[in-house]
């Protein structure tokens, strides 16, 4: 997805799960929850790595000059790649539930 298609289907202030260095499914974090759930030391930068932000968009998305399409989301400093965003589904209202 490029900057102006997520902008049109998200605007600011939507509630987003950011990943600002590795997805959770990257190899590199599998091992890394592996070894704390054993018990096992892991290094602060690694664990800093692996980190999930719920939290929402701050920006609208753009374009970086390599081609790249991030966002900036509040807590973090800076874009993120829009492959490392995961966009919170609302639940339906209950009128709409009620509604079918």
């Amino acid at each position: 997805m490029n900057d102006e298609e997520w902008n049109a289907l998200y605007p600011i202030g939507t509630p987003v799960v950011a990943y600002p260095g590795v997805r959770p499914e990257d190899p590199f974090a599998v091992a890394v929850r592996k070894r704390q759930t054993e018990g096992c030391f892991v290094d602060q930068a690694d664990a800093s790595l692996c980190r999930a932000l719920t939290t929402v968009t701050r920006t609208p998305a753009w374009m970086l000059g390599c081609g790249a399409p991030v966002v900036s989301v509040e807590g973090y400093t800076g874009g993120i790649h829009l492959t490392h965003i995961d966009v919170i589904a609302e639940a339906p209202s209950k009128a709409a539930v009620a509604r079918g």
